[in-house]
């Protein structure tokens, strides 16, 4: 993978020169960038670009296979606590820090009165797994 513009005369569009320095880091993301390198799988997964880097296996599916992993252990978690996790995250990001912690302070007070707090709440006292509905 890459962002192999410079190497077309161009430089990245679609966000590259915005989202790469955050992710990576602005010297790196110069350095790549201007390079037009392109990265493995391990390289990437090093400089943090990527979460996982799996070897492939026979059948050709092995970064689906880790996907259905991640999304495996993300299912049984309260549904609207994840997606305000998400909200908060993707909004905090494009923001200073302050505006973030504002913006997760919105979502917490969405997630306070849902019945799936409450749920996780009791199977924690009751040392149970909880069983969550989404609501």
């Amino acid at each position: 993978m890459g962002l192999i513009e410079t190497t077309r005369g161009l430089l990245p569009g679609a966000g590259g020169t915005q989202r790469l320095p955050r992710c990576v880091g602005i010297g790196l993301a110069k350095e790549l960038i201007f390079t037009g390198r392109q990265i493995d799988g391990e390289q990437a997964f090093s400089m943090g670009l990527v979460n996982h880097s799996v070897p492939q296996n026979s059948e050709g599916d092995a970064a689906y296979q880790r996907a259905l992993t991640l999304a495996k252990e993300i299912l049984p978690q309260a549904p609207f606590a994840v997606k305000m996790g998400k909200l908060a995250i993707n909004k905090g990001m494009e923001v200073d820090i302050a505006s973030g912690m504002a913006i997760e302070g919105m979502c917490y007070a969405q997630n306070i009165p849902t019945k799936d707090r409450q749920e996780g709440m009791a199977a924690f006292r009751e040392k149970r797994p909880p069983r969550f509905t989404g609501k």
